[in-house]
């Protein structure tokens, strides 16, 4: 297949790269606490079987609907969260929430465990003493990280985001009202509104961490505001299936061949038909979670017969597409699979 010329910009490739990679969000608690409180979180890979069964990437957020916490990961640098502030980790990494800075807790196997079976959101009152009261909603987003995830690797491991960062888009606003009336009154369709709302506010948080960029940052999200590397993305993300080359890539992205090429590895740190192949296999895994053959899925994802896609899927996933598809499908049967480990506040 050749490829079109792309004059468009405006593909919202951030917009194709969720969906491809099925993110999903949940809201599980609500938090009520008093100092001195600390609740402290194993890595979310231990919470997956527990709060999103099936996910292969968990990411964990917070957000302070009312008072002031500390919060960051274990060992590493604590940061103060206001009223209305946003910490998101995106990689999954164990972490601390406390009344001051530095606080370590237990963490509870059997907290997550029960709540697993309850309606969503849930409340926690955390007790305490009384002094410095403060209330966060915490929650969860699934994503798939492989075969091919641009956006997991551009994200640093920590995102604090303050309010004021966030005030003109409306969108934590309305989840944090949103989320405290469905704490209080359990409606129809709650559930589903606050995932649809933590998933909105997510996308509010790597734009603001998109515009807060430094022009000497490299990384994907940094190349999709390069010109250049920018041209590019937005040709392969709008025609994954075309017959691209380097020289014809560049011809798109207004660049000489060796310019892109080495604008492209400065970014992102892979070539760019090498980016194409690894975003073509995403997209396939993604297709492989459904009903479609083999044969339809190759056809969809640039490959002109079943056993080319299956060669190049096995050279880059490391696995043929069929094991792939039984994996997945075991992985997202919750009876397959047994729940480790939990977290929960701890009053001192």
């Amino acid at each position: 297949m050749t490829h079109r010329p792309v004059s468009s910009p405006n593909v919202d490739i951030l917009s194709e790269v969720l969906r491809t990679v099925r993110l999903r969000g949940a809201v599980f608690y609500s938090v009520t606490a008093s100092s001195p409180w600390v609740a402290e979180a194993p890595p979310a890979r231990e919470l997956a079987p527990y709060v999103m069964p099936g996910a292969e990437h968990v990411i964990e957020y917070h957000v302070a609907v009312a008072g002031k916490c500390y919060g960051g990961i274990i060992g590493g640098p604590v940061v103060r969260v206001e009223e209305g502030d946003i910490l998101v980790f995106p990689q999954g990494d164990a972490h601390a929430l406390a009344s001051e800075a530095g606080m370590r807790g237990p963490v509870s196997h059997e907290f997550h465990a029960r709540a697993a079976t309850q309606s969503l959101p849930i409340k926690v009152d955390h007790g305490g003493s009384g002094r410095d009261p403060v209330h966060v909603v915490c929650g969860f987003l699934a994503c798939d990280a492989s075969p091919f995830n641009p956006l997991l690797g551009a994200l640093p491991r920590m995102l604090h985001v303050q309010r004021s960062a966030m005030s003109q888009s409306g969108v934590l606003e309305y989840f944090m009202r949103t989320a405290l009336t469905e704490a209080e009154a359990r409606r129809a369709g709650g559930e589903v509104v606050l995932s649809r709302l933590s998933e909105l506010m997510f996308v509010e948080v790597v734009r603001h961490y998109v515009s807060s960029l430094e022009p000497s940052n490299s990384g994907w999200l940094a190349g999709l505001r390069d010109e250049i590397v920018g041209r590019a993305l937005v040709a392969l993300h709008a025609q994954p299936t075309a017959a691209w080359t380097v020289d014809s890539l560049a011809r798109e992205a207004g660049a000489s061949r060796s310019a892109l090429a080495n604008r492209f590895v400065e970014y992102l740190g892979i070539p760019p038909m090498q980016y194409l192949a690894q975003w073509r296999m995403q997209l396939a895994s993604s297709l492989l979670t459904g009903p479609k053959t083999l044969a339809q899925i190759s056809g969809e994802v640039g490959y002109g017969s079943e056993a080319a896609f299956s060669r190049a899927f096995k050279k880059i996933v490391g696995v043929a597409p069929a094991t792939w598809r039984a994996k997945r499908a075991q992985a997202s049967d919750p009876t397959s699979t047994s729940a480790p480990t939990g977290t929960a506040p701890h009053a001192r």
